[in-house]
């Protein structure tokens, strides 16, 4: 499972836990999500995330 992490305010996207409030269940890959998908925090595209290391 990989974390990725918004460039802009620094969310994390971790797929071992998914997003219940946003409907992305646990274990959601990274690619399973729509690419309209935006930060629910600062609501920047999903382009604009990055994969780390945790």
């Amino acid at each position: 499972m990989k974390t990725l992490q918004c460039i802009v305010c620094g969310f994390i996207y971790d797929e071992a836990a998914g997003l219940p409030a946003e409907g992305i269940a646990a274990g959601t890959t990274w690619e399973s999500i729509p690419d309209d998908w935006a930060c629910p925090d600062c609501g920047v595209a999903k382009a604009d995330f990055e994969m780390v290391e945790v």
